[in-house]
């Protein structure tokens, strides 16, 4: 596991630490599991025999696995409203950021790794340095609004930011170091470590005043920046890859579907406490649980479906 470099203003925060429920990091890597296993499958046996309750082809054992993700992403949502769960301010404002994260996890998933250094030319960014700017900002956001957040009490608020709070700050090539798999779990891991942090702030704290290109905001406006500026680099991807002349395969854009739809589920409790996800609701299913079951029966039909595609 690679080091996260922490921010010592996101670290000094005055709000409770929300850390994840330990569930999450089980079912994230159930589905990148089933998620690698699914991606080897060629589109040309898409119509093969996949034996499921009744008999199937191998192109709706992806589609199973995305209904089976709508519905438990309907029931964890179910299961929170009614133990009366509330999620706080701050994880209104971050819990998307995750199924953001999720979609562009879902475009980058099937690309190679010469893939990521291809110039696309006309000067544009190599997916690369789009994905070594995109880690830069979410770190910016970060350390840049826990600054602005501990200048609440200023009256009048600072123009700009200190310059001392620029030292040490990652340059944005280092961001971009080492392979696709490094790249994503440096954002993976700073993304979850921010939310952690900003996720137990109330109205009061975001609505402390901030700056952002150059127009007065608040600390809530650069909350909500995490999930445009995510997406607007995936869209960044996209156009790159069209520039290089790449188009995705059927079973990449199901795979993508898959991994788009664990990202929706998650941002339903994305940002709670850890025990919000062990209250059940009014059947005695609780979020965990729901998380827990649907990412193990996909973990586990994953080799099912391949094995159906190969035979």
């Amino acid at each position: 596991m690679m080091t996260l470099v922490r921010s010592r203003y996101v670290d000094a925060i005055p709000a409770p630490v929300i850390e994840p429920h330990a569930i999450v990091a089980t079912a994230r890597g159930r589905l990148f599991e089933a998620a690698l296993a699914l991606i080897s499958i060629d589109d040309g046996v898409l119509e093969r025999v996949w034996p499921w309750d009744g008999e199937a082809d191998v192109r709706y054992g992806f589609y199973r696995a995305l209904e089976a993700l709508e519905l438990a992403a309907v029931d964890v949502a179910r299961a929170r409203d009614e133990a009366g769960t509330v999620p706080a301010p701050g994880a209104r404002r971050v819990g998307p950021a995750t199924a953001a994260r999720w979609d562009l996890h879902a475009r980058l998933m099937a690309i190679g790794a010469q893939d990521i250094d291809a110039d696309p030319g006309g000067g544009e960014w190599t997916i690369r340095q789009t994905l070594a700017h995109i880690v830069n900002a979410q770190r910016a956001y970060g350390h840049f609004t826990a600054w602005w957040l501990a200048q609440r009490d200023v009256d009048p608020p600072p123009d700009a930011v200190a310059d001392e709070v620029e030292v040490g700050f990652p340059d944005e090539p280092s961001e971009g170091e080492g392979t696709l798999s490094d790249i994503w779990t440096r954002l993976d891991q700073l993304i979850d470590y921010e939310a952690s942090r900003y996720a137990a702030l109330d109205d009061g704290a975001l609505a402390v005043p901030a700056r952002w290109s150059g127009a007065w905001v608040d600390v809530g406006f650069r909350l909500t920046r995490w999930t445009s500026h995510l997406r607007e680099h995936t869209v960044q991807v996209d156009k790159t890859l069209v520039m290089l002349g790449w188009a995705p395969r059927e079973v990449d854009r199901l795979v993508g579907l898959i991994l788009s739809a664990y990202g929706r589920l998650e941002a339903a409790v994305y940002g709670l406490p850890a025990a919000a996800l062990d209250a059940p609701g009014s059947d005695g299913r609780t979020p965990a649980g729901i998380i827990d079951e649907v990412t193990a029966r996909i973990a586990g039909a994953a080799p099912t479906v391949v094995a159906a595609a190969e035979a």
